[in-house]
């Protein structure tokens, strides 16, 4: 956890925050998502294919252990199963076709969709 100030009349907010970098240097890319633990969060979650950001997409190992997790958070599954499908063609994927892969979207506490992805 971390304070960070806000701005001349805010007091320092206090924050749980995780960075995601591309690859590591002092000049990398990074998203940063982070949970505030100091101030009121206001907002509504965005709808999927709205302006701004459409959904996160992660590589797992393991689809059906990962979505044992996920329900057991609560988390709303939006699209998908437990991955046990046949999964799309890596086409689908900017990949030479042939290779299958198993998705899920679900939104997370917040209202992001995120896509959770397993080579098969």
């Amino acid at each position: 956890m971390e304070e960070f100030p806000q701005g001349p009349d805010q007091p320092p907010a206090r924050r749980r925050a995780c960075y995601l970098r591309w690859h590591d240097g002092p000049h990398a890319s990074f998203i940063v998502l982070d949970q505030q633990l100091t101030h009121e969060i206001v907002g509504v979650p965005a709808r999927l294919f709205q302006m701004g950001v459409h959904h996160f997409a992660f590589w797992v190992d393991d689809l059906a252990a990962m979505m044992t997790r996920v329900r057991a958070a609560g988390v709303t599954v939006f699209m998908g199963n437990d991955g046990d499908g046949a999964g799309a063609d890596t086409e689908m994927y900017g990949e030479p076709p042939g290779g299958r892969v198993k998705s899920v979207f679900l939104r997370d506490p917040e209202g992001n969709f995120v896509q959770l992805d397993q080579r098969a």
